[in-house]
């Protein structure tokens, strides 16, 4: 059996192999450095934020497709600066800041921080588990992203698991929980234009984390942000202001950059967009020392995680002719 000290799919595959270093240097601004910008003034909630931002904007900027912001292409993660407002030093060594976070999360995240630094990762990650990243890790995953503004919606899409935000231009929230009975992993987001800045506000999202070395964060956790296309002497970046918001989970209200940047090399050379599935989802479970796990094939308990087919020895039933035995012998 797989522990998770190995990599555990390809998401896992890709940030296993990567050293604490080189991570932080991969996340890491390069070029200009870019710094968090809090609000001119303090908010009790998101919402109180947001409206106070529309208000600065007299209603918003009433785009056409004509006019309306385009940021076309692939574009890379380009930074951010979340762990700064964590952790005092480094992946390799560092130490929890204190009075950041409520006293219970706090503790959790020692806990959660002690495991980086004793056991190497921490031991289980919601992903292993083929659960979507979503907010406020959307904004960090290292993996392709694409951005498509319209005059009334925007479409933000992640490449790992499909994960796409919806952002709905000029509209009041909906909330997801009297629909279905529970928040959605990207919650509810709505936004308008304030010239070419998007600012958005997002509320009803289940409780996730920053990244699998990071803080939780509850169902209360609220965002407000600040999408702005800058040219820096490099290349261009979409910068990313964004204000959090968790009674359960903050002290007070957390500041943060992120940062993307063209992905031209990916562009030029025709890279089409992954359709991620989730093969190990189904063999995957929490073992008796607390670590993740899988079946294997030939184990007990192992899941073809394609399921059945009513004909399998029909031509043409695996995933992909390369691996069809009746074709290879043809």
């Amino acid at each position: 059996m797989l522990s998770v000290q190995k990599c555990l799919s390809f998401a896992g595959l890709v940030l296993c192999l990567v050293s604490a270093s080189s991570f932080a240097q991969i996340n890491g601004f390069t070029g200009q450095v870019l710094t968090p910008i809090p609000p001119d003034r303090e908010f009790a909630t998101s919402e109180e934020h947001y409206q106070y931002l529309l208000d600065q904007a007299n209603g918003g900027t009433q785009h056409t497709l004509e006019s309306v912001p385009r940021w076309d292409g692939l574009w890379y993660t380009s930074g951010n600066n979340h762990m700064d407002l964590f952790i005092d030093g480094n992946l390799r060594d560092g130490t929890v800041k204190e009075g950041i976070l409520t006293p219970a999360y706090e503790a959790a995240y020692k806990e959660r921080w002690r495991q980086q630094m004793e056991e190497g990762q921490v031991r289980y990650d919601r992903l292993t588990h083929c659960e979507p990243a979503g907010m406020p890790r959307w904004l960090l995953e290292p993996y392709n992203h694409e951005f498509i503004n319209l005059p009334d919606q925007s479409w933000f899409i992640n490449d790992f698991a499909n994960a796409i935000r919806r952002i709905y231009i000029n509209k009041e929230h909906t909330n997801l929980a009297e629909m279905n009975g529970s928040h959605s992993w990207h919650g509810d987001t709505i936004g308008f234009w304030d010239g070419d800045k998007l600012i958005n506000n997002t509320k009803y999202v289940i409780p996730a984390d920053f990244t699998r070395w990071s803080p939780m964060t509850s169902n209360e956790l609220e965002l407000v942000e600040t999408w702005e296309l800058k040219e820096f002497d490099d290349f261009p970046r979409l910068v990313v202001q964004v204000t959090m918001y968790d009674k359960h989970a903050f002290v007070k209200p957390l500041n943060f950059v992120y940062a993307f940047r063209p992905a031209e090399d990916l562009d030029e050379i025709g890279y089409r967009v992954q359709h991620w599935q989730c093969e190990l989802s189904s063999n995957s479970y929490l073992d008796d020392n607390g670590l993740t796990n899988f079946y294997l094939p030939g184990e007990e308990g192992y899941k073809d995680p394609r399921g059945s087919t009513l004909f399998p020895d029909l031509p043409g039933q695996t995933p992909d002719p390369f691996s069809d035995p009746v074709l290879a012998t043809e």
